[in-house]
């Protein structure tokens, strides 16, 4: 009898949602499915108030379902619309009412940068400047208007050592959430004491990630430190997000051969060089034209993670596929040339040394996207990389037409290719440097997916 009351608030609340939805002329079987995403949303939650949730919790839940590629586009609508009428009409939140509900409708269109920051796994935590200039989204927000000499500062540090873009958004964004949660406190003003409570917050509240609160303590050491030179120093103890250990998913040969069946054109390329050559998706997506060997069959991957360079191989099935392939990019390229759109973006410090380089053939992507877009440094239109966002759709899409029960990701490709190595009997050596591991520790775990792992050792069951 204890949990009638609570069943009865949670019936009136739901009572009161479906009579939302009616006076929008939504009909029964179109109000459950809104019902159904509503509750799909608070799930997903993990125990956090409906009232709690901010603009950026949205946001987040929005690009992971944009970039989970299950949802078709009227699907992905449904879901913007369910949780409009929540948050306006029933939580009340004071940002809803402001929230960009009919952009979040199109976000490959309107967000592509904040979809960006979403991998695989959908970890990582987007950046609130939509489209623009990031460093112009970050005008008309309390801390972006209070601290923009701060955020300015970091930004040019940032880009003086060369970080990606997503860096650069990713501790921006961290460094405004820090200030936020300090009630708007100069920077200055806050040290240890201040990240310590900060990070407690993030793991006993808002139950992120182990990774996601390393990220956050990492853009504040990183601004604190070499921002402001006002290093905080030991941070003490704080309550840690647990990382689990997890193994990774591993598809059998068959079933590589089974999801190709369903990929197709550039896609299935691209897929092919994440399982032929294991590279990571964005290794793969941001490939240059001068860095693939046909002739030695290699891929020279370029400021890879960590900002390593390594070799890797190129599978030779995949060798004239790809050389037709850069014939058609040529083309594209070619046609660009003759319009005068600008080159292809290179580091503003090889752009110095080598002002002509961003419009020689060897530093063209790829993988170039179908259409122009705006440069969200420099301003500049350019033809940028295709978004990997198509990829992993592709990839999840096929897993589901192909009837594996797997949860497969592009990732999955790259955890196949050091496995198969593994069993074709490869030194590990040899696939650390591959896989670009900085330890071969992190190699080991492949150990553990084999079938016979270590010396052969077979079950009780066979024996």
């Amino acid at each position: 009898m204890e949990d009638q009351p609570n069943q009865d608030r949670t019936d009136i609340f739901w009572s009161r949602y479906r009579n939302a939805l009616a006076a929008q002329g939504l009909r029964d079987r179109e109000a459950d499915w809104c019902i159904k995403r509503a509750e799909s949303f608070i799930k997903s939650a993990k125990g956090l108030l409906l009232k709690e949730h901010t603009a950026e919790d949205l946001r987040a839940y929005l690009c992971r379902q944009a970039v989970d590629g299950r949802l078709k586009d009227w699907q992905y609508g449904q879901v913007v619309d369910a949780l409009r009428i929540l948050f306006i009409q029933i939580v009340k939140s004071p940002w809803a009412s402001d929230f960009p509900w009919d952009m979040w409708k199109e976000p490959h269109l309107h967000f592509p940068d904040q979809l960006e920051q979403f991998d695989q796994v959908g970890r990582h935590i987007p950046v609130s400047g939509g489209s623009q200039v990031f460093a112009d989204g970050l005008r008309g927000h309390r801390v972006g208007d209070l601290y923009a000499a701060e955020l300015d500062l970091l930004r040019e540090t940032i880009r003086r050592r060369h970080y990606s873009i997503r860096t650069e958004q990713s501790y921006q964004e961290w460094l405004m959430r820090f200030i936020t949660f300090h009630d708007h406190r100069a920077p200055k003003e806050l040290g240890a004491e201040e990240v310590n409570a900060y990070l407690t917050y993030l793991a006993d509240v808002r139950r992120v990630s182990a990774s996601t609160q390393r990220q956050a303590l990492n853009a504040l050491v990183f601004f604190y430190k070499e921002v402001i030179n006002r290093p905080f120093g030991e941070v003490g103890d704080f309550a840690q997000s647990k990382r689990p250990r997890r193994l990774p998913v591993v598809l059998t040969k068959k079933e590589v051969g089974r999801l190709f069946e369903h990929v197709i054109g550039t896609q299935l390329l691209m897929a092919g060089l994440l399982y032929g050559s294991g590279l990571r998706l964005m290794e793969c997506v941001r490939l240059r034209v001068k860095d693939i060997d046909l002739e030695q069959g290699q891929i020279l991957v370029r400021d890879g993670k960590g900002q390593k360079d390594r070799v890797t191989m190129l599978a030779e099935k995949y060798n004239q596929p790809l050389a037709k392939h850069l014939a058609k990019v040529n083309d594209l390229f070619q046609k660009d040339q003759r319009a005068g759109v600008a080159g292809v973006y290179i580091w503003p410090s090889l752009a110095r040394k080598y002002p002509s380089a961003s419009k020689e053939w060897g530093w063209q992507y790829v993988f170039p996207s179908v259409t122009l877009s705006t440069d969200p440094r420099s301003g500049k239109v350019r033809r940028h990389h295709i978004h990997e966002s198509g990829l992993q759709r592709a990839v999840k899409k096929a897993a589901l037409e192909a009837g594996l029960t797997k949860q497969v990701s592009c990732h999955t490709l790259r955890h196949s290719f050091a496995t198969h190595l593994l069993e074709a009997h490869y030194d590990i050596r040899t696939v650390q440097e591959l896989l670009g591991h900085a330890d071969v520790s992190t190699t080991m775990i492949y150990t553990h997916v084999l079938n016979r792992p270590g010396i052969s050792v077979k079950s009780p069951a066979d024996i």
